[in-house]
C-alpha cells in the first residue's frame, strides 16, 4: 500500500487546527496537530512529517524560529508558513529561511488546496529522484564483476581506467567470457551512465537489416517500412552503443561505420536529413581483428578508430580460482529464481568442474549449474547432476572453432535439436545459431 502523505499543523488557534485537521483527513492525508512550537518539536522527536503547516505568530517560539529548528531535524520536510500579516518582508524572510511557500489567513480553500498539491508533487519528485539514484547506484559496477584472480583483476583495473573517458573500446575474448558484462560495467561507471546503453548484435543481422537497425529508416524506404523508425545510433545519443560481433560486418558497413564514427552524423535509410548523435562506441569480438586487418578483411582505419583501448577478457580456464565464486553466485541466482532452498555443492562435483576446460566459458558454467539445480534432488549438487557423461566435450580439442563446434553440438543434442531452446541456452538469437550450424556443418 502506498504511504500516505503526512501533515503536521502548528497553530495556537484551536479553530484553525480543527478545521485543517478535518479538511486534510478527509482528503486522505495523515494529520497531527500542535498548539505551539514546543509541542511541535516534541512530536517531531518521534515522528517525521512530509509537510508542516506552521503559523508565524505564536506565543513563545515563533514560526520562523520553529522553521529553523525543523530544518536541523529533517531538511526534507516541506514547510509552509501561515500568517495573518501578509507583508512582503514576512514572506521573503520565511522563504529565505527555507520555507516552501506561505499562505495568508483567512484561507482561500482553493489557494491552500493548490499549495498542498504543489507540495505533494514536490515530495513525489524527490522520491522519484531518490529511486532513480538507487537504480543508477545498483547498475553493474566494477565491484559486481565476480572474480579474485590476477587475470580478472587486470580486466577490472582496465575498466576503471577507461570508463570515465569517451574513448572507444574493443573487448576481445572467447565466446561466453562475459564481454557484454564488461561493456555494461564500462557504461555504468562512465559519465554517460544516466543515458542509454544500446546494444546491437551485428552477427545476427544481414547487411540491409543491420543498416536499418543502426541508422533507422524513413517510411517507404523499402518494402515493409510502414513508418519512420529511429536507428540505434540515434537512440544512443549522449549514451553508449555496444556493437557485439563487430568482426562480422561487411566491407560496405565498415565504410559506413567509419564515416559515422568520424563525423557522428548519418542519415536514415531512405532519408535526406542529416542527423547528429553524440555516442560512445564499445565493440566486442571473439576473432583476431589484427589478423583480419592483415588479411584485408577488416579495414585498418576502422580498426584503429575502434581500438583506442583493448580489453581482453580471459577464458575461464585461465582464471580457475574464480570458478568457486562463480559457482556460488549461479547457485544462489537459480535457487532464488526457481524458488528452491539454497543448495551447496559437494567437493567431488566442484573438483570435477575445476578440472574441466570450459570451451563455452562462463556461459557454459552457468548453464551447467542451472541444469544441475533442475535435475538434482538433494540438498547438494552432486557429481551425477553435472553433464559430464557421453555428451561432454573432449578436453583434448585445442582449436577454438573445434571447441565452439563441439559445445554447440552438445547443447543441440541436450535439447533434442530444438532451435529455440538451444538458442536461449546459448544466449544467442536463432539467426546466429542457424549460421553456426551452417558454418560447422552440424547435423542431428
Amino acid at each position: 500500500m502506498e504511504k500516505k502523505i503526512s501533515i503536521l499543523i502548528v497553530d495556537d488557534e484551536e479553530s484553525v487546527r480543527e478545521s485543517l485537521n478535518l479538511w486534510f483527513t478527509e482528503d486522505g492525508f495523515r494529520v497531527d496537530c500542535a498548539e505551539n512550537a514546543k509541542q511541535a518539536l516534541s512530536i517531531l522527536e518521534s515522528d517525521v512529517f512530509d509537510i508542516i503547516l506552521t503559523d508565524l505568530k505564536m506565543p513563545g517560539m515563533d514560526g520562523l524560529e520553529l522553521l529553523q529548528r525543523i530544518k536541523t531535524l529533517n531538511k526534507d520536510s516541506i514547510i509552509i508558513v501561515m500568517t495573518a500579516f501578509a507583508t512582503v518582508d514576512t514572506a521573503v524572510k520565511a522563504l529565505k529561511e527555507g520555507a516552501f511557500d506561505y499562505v495568508t489567513k483567512p484561507f482561500d480553500p482553493d489557494d491552500l488546496s493548490h499549495l498542498i498539491r504543489n507540495a505533494t508533487k514536490q515530495i513525489s519528485l524527490t522520491q522519484e529522484n531518490e529511486t532513480l539514484k538507487q537504480r543508477v547506484d545498483s547498475l553493474e559496477s566494477v565491484e559486481d564483476l565476480i572474480g579474485k584472480s590476477e587475470a580478472i583483476k587486470k580486466v577490472l583495473h582496465e575498466v576503471e581506467s577507461v570508463a570515465p573517458t569517451n574513448s572507444s573500446v574493443i573487448i576481445t575474448g572467447e565466446s561466453g567470457t562475459g564481454k557484454e558484462l564488461i561493456a555494461r560495467a564500462i557504461h555504468a561507471n562512465s559519465l554517460r551512465k544516466f543515458y542509454p546503453l544500446v546494444s546491437v548484435h551485428c552477427g545476427a543481422l544481414t547487411e540491409s537489416l543491420l543498416e536499418s537497425e543502426l541508422f533507422g529508416h524513413e517510411k517507404g524506404a523499402f518494402t515493409g517500412a510502414l513508418y519512420n523508425r529511429k536507428g540505434r545510433f540515434e537512440m544512443a545519443d549522449s549514451g553508449t552503443i555496444f556493437l557485439d560481433e563487430i568482426a562480422t560486418i561487411s566491407q560496405k558497413m565498415q565504410v559506413e561505420l567509419l564515416r559515422v564514427l568520424e563525423s557522428k552524423k548519418f542519415m536514415r535509410v531512405g532519408g535526406n536529413k542529416e542527423i547528429s548523435s553524440d555516442f560512445r562506441v564499445i565493440c566486442a569480438t571473439n576473432r583476431d581483428l589484427k589478423s583480419m586487418v592483415e588479411k584485408g578483411t577488416f579495414r585498418e582505419d576502422l580498426y584503429y578508430r575502434l581500438n583506442v583501448m583493448n580489453i581482453h577478457v580471459p577464458p575461464l580456464r585461465e582464471r580457475l580460482e574464480d570458478i568457486p565464486l562463480l559457482v556460488d553466485y549461479f547457485i544462489k541466482k537459480y535457487c532464488i529464481s526457481m524458488n528452491r532452498p539454497l543448495l551447496t555443492i559437494e567437493p567431488a562435483a566442484l573438483k570435477r568442474i575445476l578440472g574441466y576446460q570450459f570451451p563455452g566459458n562462463i556461459r557454459e558454467l552457468e548453464n551447467m549449474i542451472e541444469r544441475a539445480i533442475v535435475v538434482g534432488s538433494g540438498k547438494k549438487i552432486q557429481l551425477k547432476d553435472l553433464p559430464f557423461g557421453k555428451d561432454t566435450i573432449d578436453s583434448n580439442v585445442e582449436s577454438l572453432d573445434d571447441f565452439e563446434k563441439a559445445f554447440i553440438l552438445q547443447i543441440l543434442n541436450k535439447y533434442s535439436w530444438n532451435i529455440s531452446r538451444t538458442a536461449h541456452a546459448l544466449k544467442v538469437d536463432r539467426v546466429t545459431l542457424y549460421n553456426k550450424i551452417k558454418k560447422y556443418g552440424l547435423k542431428a
